[in-house]
């Protein structure tokens, strides 16, 4: 945890900062995995993945980044049975498995926690997840 929290004081953008340690503290609650640092990105829980290719390797269940344009929330089912949810939480972005927030306040974070948390229950019935 000493390392995630050396990582976030060198944010330069101070309302970074606050929102990225919200979101420390708020996807520990939501997943029950105890954060960790994959360079720039913090991971919550593990699992194995292996593609019809062959290909396999090991992500975490739900993860974040602090970017300096936003912060970057990687729902790692993607967002397809999220939309009613997603049409509450107020302004975002979405990629693939990228949820793009500016700032938190932005966002309605009873919704967030909601995604979130559906987001850790999918994996854990498709995948055997595990703590880091």
């Amino acid at each position: 945890m000493d390392d995630i929290k050396l990582f976030l004081s060198k944010l330069d953008n101070e309302a970074r900062q606050k929102d990225a340690h919200s979101l420390l503290s708020l996807l520990e609650s939501a997943s029950g995995y105890k954060p960790y640092l994959m360079g720039s990105i913090i991971g919550f829980g593990h699992y194995h993945y292996q593609y019809e290719s062959g290909r396999e390797g090991e992500s975490a269940v739900i993860a974040f980044s602090p970017r300096k344009q936003h912060l970057v929330v990687y729902i790692m089912p993607g967002f397809e049975a999220y939309q009613q949810l997603l049409s509450k939480l107020g302004k975002h972005k979405l990629g693939k498995s990228c949820l793009y927030i500016n700032k938190l306040s932005d966002i309605n974070l009873t919704v967030f926690t909601e995604i979130a948390t559906h987001s850790v229950k999918h994996m854990q019935q498709k995948y055997h997840c595990k703590a880091s």
